[in-house]
This record gives C-alpha cells, structure tokens and sequence, in this order.
C-alpha cells in the first residue's frame, strides 16, 4: 500500500521560463487532490482567487493547495518551484 505522505506525483522542476502559462492563470485540482507547492529558489506570488489571499513565498517555503481551490502564481523573477500532488492532506 502507498504512503499517503508520499506524493503520487509531482511536476517537473520550473523555472521562470518554462513555468506553463496555465499555471499563471486560474486554475484548480481535481476532487480529492492535494497539492503542495515547493518553491526550491527564488520568489513567487501564490494567490487564491476570489478570497484577496496572496502570499509571497520565498525560497524554501511550500504552500498547500487544498482540492478544487481556484488559485494562480505570479513570477517575481528567477525561480525554481516544484507542485506535489496526494490523495490526503499531506503533513508539511
């Protein structure tokens, strides 16, 4: 049985030139998923639609992403961020 800590998948590594457009907009899970978002160098933007909540991470920082939670990243400059994705709600 898999670990519900451990993600059963992840994206690859962006950075602020391959980082997909449809990341830039609003966008969600699917029902039932978690994601976190790690943010390995740099600084980003992380916002929640619809609420005014924004946050600006810098390198180290992760954020959970709850399932079907409209939200989008803003480029500040160089980055490097990674999205995880669980079954659960992971422990951060």
């Amino acid at each position: 049985m898999p670990d519900p800590q451990e993600p059963y998948s992840s994206t690859p590594v962006f950075d602020e030139t391959s980082l997909p457009k449809a990341l830039q907009k609003a966008h969600d899970t699917k029902a039932g998923t978690w994601g976190v978002l790690e943010l390995m160098a740099g600084e980003l933007v992380y916002v929640v639609e619809g609420t005014g909540c924004r946050r600006v991470m810098q390198a180290g920082d992760c954020q959970l992403i709850e399932p079907q939670q409209l939200h989008h990243v803003e480029l500040i400059g160089p980055m490097q961020m990674q999205v995880h994705f669980y079954r659960q709600p992971p422990e951060l």
